[in-house]
């Protein structure tokens, strides 16, 4: 993945409206999710994935101009999908510390158990990481940015005061980042309540530092 690629990625996915694709794209990017999952990015070629969509490379070529333009395109995609997933869980929950504990559990279930994000985490981890960490920069604002916008507006609906919740939103953005790049130590994230009890106790307190 290109550095370019990964510093407006989140930003754009957060952004990006519900599913939009038209029937061909739509058809070639599920191929390329797949094709990506299973053999990771740098073993897959835009003809792999063309066999897999049933298509000539040409239409790959003629949607997406290139592989990085198919691969961002995939990312972007999966992206959007996984904050449209966090925004669902937690639209209907009544405080703001509710949302900030099954946000922290719904992040990590999503993320982990899907075969691209988390998936590539365990086949590919030499192109992952520095998206994560080096060259990460980036995608730790959109993703400050995302989570400070949420909690202001909890703020506001609860009469809260105004303090900036920015710096809270990104301790638990980074917190559960370290969770995500290295999930063994004190809770077993497999479990939720525990997840959900670290949440609680750890996470939820930041709200009111």
């Amino acid at each position: 993945m290109k550095a370019s690629v990964n510093d407006s990625l989140l930003a754009r996915a957060i952004a990006r409206p519900p599913e939009t694709e038209e029937r061909l794209a739509r058809q070639i990017l599920d191929a390329a999710l797949e094709q990506f999952t299973t053999f990771g990015l740098r073993r897959s070629s835009v003809e792999d994935v063309a066999k897999r969509a049933g298509v000539s490379r040409v239409t790959v070529y003629r949607r997406f101009q290139s592989k990085d333009g198919l691969v961002e395109a995939c990312l972007l995609r999966e992206g959007s999908r996984f904050f449209q997933e966090l925004d669902s869980a937690v639209a209907a929950l009544p405080t703001m510390e509710d949302r900030v504990v099954e946000g922290f559990v719904v992040a990590l279930r999503y993320t982990r158990a899907h075969p691209l994000l988390g998936g590539l985490l365990r086949l590919e981890p030499e192109v992952v990481l520095p998206c994560f960490t080096v060259q990460g920069g980036a995608s730790l604002a959109a993703t400050t940015d995302y989570l400070t916008t949420h909690l202001r507006s909890a703020q506001h609906a609860e009469g809260r005061p105004g303090t900036d919740p920015r710096p809270a939103a990104e301790l638990m953005v980074r917190v559960a980042v370290s969770f995500l790049l290295n999930p063994a130590g004190c809770i077993e994230l497999d479990d939720e309540e525990q997840a959900r009890a670290f949440a609680r106790r750890y996470l939820a307190p930041l709200l009111d530092a």
